[in-house]
């Protein structure tokens, strides 16, 4: 079977109709035991000490995985990700770019997505029974989601990871939909006090590096009722639009008036009371922490991180502090 590594979302529909497999490098890399290792075997192999850890954590998953080819995208997510696959290109892995549009423009998605579909010899029809496919998926994440915010019963781990396997489907739908069942099972129905009395937050931002992070906002009186990445990657409010739809309100590689107004009006319909924002060291995004703030009257807590790690003295601090002003 064909197996493709990626280096963030893209209409992984496209791969799977073409018999293969989606890996989400971020997922990998994040997911290993040894993830600031990783970072180190980068540093180690001549990426820069002050490049986004995710950059060096994703080079370093990339090299050692078996995946025939790496599809990156080269607009509307990592600004060095073209050297990266430069990079990983002169080091003799297959590299298949793909650009998100700036633009709003149905036409424009129609083509970046006929271009994958080219590059992996497969029709429209293809890519849109394969979507269906994934909309099952999307079902049961949507379930998911609508439980934590409506009823604040699914703890906030438990929210984050049923939307960020949509990335990859975890190369096997079949193993997904298991998941994503059993996650419905468990929790959809479960009772809410668990919930009733923590604090309603949104998290945006770029994945983050905190391994603990849901842990210690629940442990201060906090629940996330919007995970924005992944919500954004789980493309689950356009289960039955065509593929092309779907990927055109992905707002998370849009430019920041689009990205933010999604924010502002989710927050606004989940009821959040505040938004812990998560920058990345050596990020581009830090800069719209600024615009963020202008956008919304909720208050906003930006912590940061450079590595994966536990949270550090100072961020269970402020986290703390902030639950303890919202409650």
């Amino acid at each position: 079977m064909l197996t493709v590594a990626i280096t963030t979302t893209i209409p992984a529909e496209v791969i799977f109709a073409a018999g293969g497999k989606t890996v989400d490098l971020n997922n990998v890399f994040i997911a290993d035991a040894d993830a600031a290792g990783l970072v180190e075997t980068a540093e180690r192999a001549g990426l820069p000490a002050n490049t986004c850890a995710w950059v060096k954590g994703l080079y370093a998953t990339a090299r050692r995985s078996a995946a025939q080819a790496v599809v990156g995208v080269v607009e509307g997510d990592c600004s060095p990700n073209a050297a990266l696959l430069d990079i990983l290109a002169a080091a003799g892995m297959k590299i298949i770019p793909f650009a998100y549009p700036r633009a709003d423009d149905y036409a424009a998605f129609d083509r970046a997505i006929g271009e994958l579909e080219t590059a992996f010899g497969v029709t429209r029809a293809q890519t849109e029974a394969m979507k269906k496919r994934f909309d099952d998926a999307r079902r049961l994440v949507k379930i998911i989601d609508d439980a934590a915010w409506q009823k604040m019963n699914i703890p906030s781990g438990v929210s984050f990871a049923s939307q960020l396997l949509t990335t990859d489907m975890l190369g096997d739908l079949d193993r997904a939909l298991t998941e994503l069942t059993a996650t419905v099972k468990k929790y959809a129905a479960a009772d809410n006090s668990a919930g009733a009395d923590k604090a309603p937050l949104a998290v945006v931002g770029v994945p983050t590096m905190i391994g603990d992070l849901w842990d210690v906002i629940e442990n201060a009186g906090g629940r996330v009722v919007y995970h924005e990445v992944p919500h954004q990657f789980s493309r689950a409010d356009f289960i039955g639009a065509d593929v092309v739809e779907t990927y055109r309100h992905f707002t998370y590689p849009a430019n920041a008036r689009r990205r933010l107004a999604e924010i502002v009006a989710q927050c606004e319909k989940r009821r959040a009371r505040g938004i812990v924002h998560y920058v990345q060291s050596f990020c581009h995004r830090q800069l719209h922490d600024l615009l963020l703030r202008r956008a919304t009257d909720l208050p906003v807590l930006t912590i940061e991180a450079d590595r994966p790690a536990p949270a550090d003295g100072r961020n269970l601090t402020r986290i703390e502090a902030f639950l303890e002003q919202l409650r």
